[in-house]
């Protein structure tokens, strides 16, 4: 068994016992045409492990606190799914410029207050952001949860999230790349 086989292993595992937004069981895993049907809208690609999750698992309801958010369907609590909310951001930052979201940047789960945990679906080891907007400044809302996909799914498999209690004063980084990846490509 591969390591992503026995990290998907880990987190079907959880997964079955934890059920955020009041559901009783796990949704249903998406099939390859709901996932296609997300990625044309997207216009990207998900990495292979976050497509797994979709795909074998279960459609969200699933992971860190509120859970991983449903592909393309609301999830019963009224938010919306990754993909219409990735969507909305990026169409909310082309009216108002001092708040861009980054191309590829898709939010996996809510944590409320407006904070998202968020995949960039454009980094090779598809990086886990925090998107924390509260402190009001649009360069001091983005920081690094996890270097990889992989680490975030181990920290809430291992219970040893920045979320987990006893971890709660735990920093994150600065996501240095925002300004980077949201600036207007320049003309020749």
């Amino acid at each position: 068994m591969t390591e992503t086989e026995q990290l998907l292993a880990r987190v079907a595992a959880k997964a079955r016992n934890t059920h955020p937004w009041g559901w009783t069981s796990l949704p249903e895993p998406v099939d390859a045409a709901t996932l296609a049907r997300a990625e044309a809208a997207l216009g990207f690609r998900l990495p292979p492990l976050l497509a797994d999750l979709y795909l074998r698992i279960g459609d969200g309801g699933f992971g860190p606190e509120y859970g991983l958010l449903p592909l393309l369907d609301s999830p019963p609590a009224g938010e919306r799914a990754a993909v219409p909310q990735y969507l909305a951001n990026r169409d909310s930052g082309r009216k108002d410029p001092d708040w861009p979201w980054p191309e590829g940047v898709l939010p996996i789960s809510h944590w409320g207050c407006a904070m998202y945990a968020c995949v960039d679906c454009n980094a090779p080891d598809a990086t886990v952001l925090l998107f924390e907007p509260n402190p009001g400044d649009p360069d001091q809302a983005w920081f690094v949860d996890a270097p990889s996909l992989t680490d975030w799914l181990r920290a809430w498999a291992d219970g040893t999230g920045w979320y987990e209690e006893m971890n709660e004063d735990l920093e994150m980084a600065p996501w240095t790349d925002f300004r980077t990846r949201t600036a207007a490509p320049q003309g020749s």
